[in-house]
């Protein structure tokens, strides 16, 4: 079996225009229980990951560990995500905003729970909606 070669490391930088849409995203749909002085941004390169974006949680381990509060942050992936319009970019973002749970812990919402009322996918559908409604007003 043959492997594929990895050109160069991946590298990581602050992403400020990710945090600008991100922050737009959460005011417009009045998301209050994200704290966004606690939501962090970066932009990768060179991953050879599927997808545009990820969340990453800081789970209660680490805060215990590190005497820290919950955090998030949010990677997109340059060469996927870059290439989208501006619609699916904000679509992306809301995709990894709605994994973060309404008591901002620093967990995970996965994509399908068990006995949940509502599918995770369907979440960011009415989230993008909702934004989509509220811009044209």
């Amino acid at each position: 079996m043959r492997r594929k070669k990895r050109v160069g490391n991946v590298e990581w930088k602050n992403a400020p225009d990710i945090r600008k849409s991100a922050l737009h995203l959460i005011k417009s749909l009045d998301l209050t229980w994200i704290k966004s002085s606690q939501l962090h941004f970066f932009r990768s390169m060179n991953s050879k990951a599927h997808a545009y974006a990820r969340i990453w949680g800081f789970g209660k381990i680490w805060q215990m560990a590190l005497n820290a509060e919950p955090s998030y942050i949010i990677e997109v992936l340059s060469e996927k995500f870059d290439r989208l319009s501006d619609k699916e970019k904000d679509k992306v973002l809301l995709h990894e905003i709605a994994h973060i749970p309404k008591n901002f812990s620093g967990s995970l919402l996965p994509h399908t729970r068990r006995g949940g009322k509502r599918n995770f996918h369907d979440r960011v559908e009415e989230l993008f909606s909702m934004y989509l409604k509220n811009r044209r007003a």
